[in-house]
């Protein structure tokens, strides 16, 4: 078992394990926990009462969150022609020609978003296996193959999260810095539970959200009531 360092030690005793705190609470001792020097990231876990192994209880999809993530989202666009120029003037960081697809067979992942207009994906397809794994690979379902790609950009740049149910029935996302408070943590996290409890599957059934948990990077877990989280 690791050996955990004292200000570990001290931010875990802040903490009531047995307890599941009001959300405001619990992102207000998310931020005071923090201990380390730099803007940690403050992440959500809920436990969806879904079976993902069953296609009607996938829950997918995504929500922009009204705070951002504070950080600038690098976006790579696959688009050619007159797209190629739209998608420079809305913000797009990088363009994929032939060179900086090389670059990524070669390993190179200097960007956190990935967009592609329906006409390129033929090429994007060949690095499938590399970007699939990263959660980088394009998809019409998150709005990241698009012909609109000045409103895919912005909506990225913007704080827009794509999140998708793992097998134990468990969605992760990140919600945005310390540094933002806990007021505007909040804010996130209820975007983001709105749009859980939106896309609610009809084949779900008893208790959706089972549990909500919220965490620093490096500090410790904090359970959240769920019936107070609206």
């Amino acid at each position: 078992m690791p050996k955990r360092s004292k200000k570990h030690t001290e931010a875990l005793k802040k903490v009531d394990r047995l307890v599941q705190y009001d959300p405001i609470n619990a992102l207000e001792l998310a931020v005071s926990s923090s201990y380390v020097k730099f803007d940690e990231t403050v992440d959500v876990a809920v436990r969806l009462g879904v079976d993902p192994r069953h296609a009607d209880q996938m829950v997918r999809g995504t929500v922009i969150l009204p705070n951002g993530l504070g950080k600038e989202v690098k976006v790579l666009v696959f688009a050619k022609g007159e797209k190629e120029k739209e998608a420079l003037d809305a913000g797009a960081d990088f363009i994929a020609d032939d060179e900086t697809i090389k670059k990524i067979q070669d390993g190179w992942f200097g960007f956190d978003k990935a967009i592609a207009t329906p006409d390129m994906m033929g090429a994007v397809g060949k690095l499938g296996r590399i970007l699939g794994p990263r959660g980088l690979m394009p998809n019409a379902k998150t709005g990241t193959v698009t012909f609109e790609l000045e409103k895919a950009i912005n909506e990225l740049k913007a704080g827009k999260i794509e999140f998708r149910v793992e097998k134990a029935g468990i969605v992760h996302v990140p919600v945005g810095k310390v540094s933002f408070g806990a007021q505007k943590l909040l804010e996130n996290v209820k975007a983001f539970i709105d749009k859980l409890v939106a896309l609610k599957p009809a084949a779900s059934k008893g208790t959706y959200l089972k549990t909500i948990s919220v965490s620093s990077t490096m500090g410790p877990g904090i359970k959240v009531d769920p019936l107070l989280v609206k």
